[in-house]
């Protein structure tokens, strides 16, 4: 069987969102988050999650997600650079209309557990809260995306059915969202499962777009990256550093560090349109910011193209 995969993906950066949300030691500053999106876009990114619109109290390192924007409008930002940010509700389609966010993302778990720890709802109560965020976005002309936590299986649910990942896929787009994210924010995905879960919608849904989002936890998300090119996905998202993490999930460790990612891609000739010299420069400062070391490989081994060891010199024999 031939080795086959999408050639071309587009990178979403999310360590400004899912990676330092889970930051409980540093809350990065405007101008912290304002230096890494300008690098960011430099670098090539086209999609970049700024921030999130949920409650200050909850989630304080998001409690600056509108000063961001408000920040950013100071600058020339190309057409192609989409920079969206997580809501929960359409108290955040408000939010992101009243600072100049032109994209948000409405979210819901697939495991029952996930969804009320996360949200303190169950995925039906998520579901019908839906059509009036959406509303209230497309009647402020914002575009909306979706996504599904926990969709290859959960610590509460253990495997999540894929007749339950269908009926939110449904809702969404009941409503009309068809631009989804399937996450694996437990870290329980796996590659032959990835594929048969993609190959699956992609063939139930053909006119849906979708993001894959896959964190790290036992070492699996570069290789569930390929089995979802190899199902015909190509939109993936990814931490710089590998920052992040699941806060509801034990020992989950952090998202796939984007450096990482990019790294395998080049290695593979898939393109992605990204400066991954610039991305580890940017993946160095986010480590500088939090003030700890996350778990990216690049930034400890380099990448291959940069190992330039001379060639022993062969000593004569005595």
């Amino acid at each position: 069987m031939a080795f086959d995969y999408v050639k071309k993906v587009r990178i979403c950066e999310v360590g400004l969102r899912d990676g330092i949300q889970n930051e409980k030691g540093a809350i990065l500053t405007v101008e912290d988050k304002v230096e890494l999106l300008r690098g960011m876009i430099d670098a090539g990114y086209k999609v970049i999650e700024v921030g999130s619109f949920m409650h200050p109290v909850k989630v304080p390192q998001m409690a600056n997600t509108d000063e961001v924007y408000k920040a950013m409008q100071a600058y020339d930002i190309p057409d192609d650079v989409e920079l969206r940010a997580l809501i929960p509700n359409k108290r955040g389609v408000d939010r992101a209309v009243a600072c100049g966010c032109k994209k948000v993302k409405l979210n819901v778990s697939a495991s029952l557990g996930h969804n009320l720890a996360n949200l303190n709802r169950t995925p039906a109560e998520s579901v019908a809260g839906f059509a009036e965020a959406v509303d209230a976005a497309k009647s402020n002309g914002l575009e909306i995306s979706g996504s599904i936590s926990m969709a290859y299986g959960s610590p509460w649910d253990d495997d999540i059915p894929i007749d339950e990942v269908k009926k939110i896929i449904e809702a969404y787009m009941a409503v009309g969202i068809t631009e989804i994210s399937l996450s694996d924010a437990s870290g329980m995905a796996y590659p032959s499962q990835v594929y048969n879960i993609c190959t699956e919608v992609r063939k139930a849904y053909p006119d849906n777009t979708w993001w894959l989002h896959f964190h790290n936890t036992r070492g699996l998300a570069i290789a569930n990256i390929i089995a979802g090119m190899q199902a015909g996905m190509n939109q993936f998202d990814g931490s710089l550093s590998g920052v992040g993490g699941c806060p509801f999930v034990p020992g989950a460790a952090g998202n796939v560090a984007t450096e990482d990612v990019i790294h395998c891609l080049d290695e593979m000739g898939v393109e992605t349109g990204i400066d991954n010299d610039k991305v580890i420069a940017l993946s160095r400062r986010m480590v500088e910011m939090i003030g700890h070391a996350a778990d990216g490989y690049v930034l400890k081994a380099g990448q291959s193209k940069d190992l330039k060891l001379p060639l022993p010199v062969r000593q004569p024999k005595k």
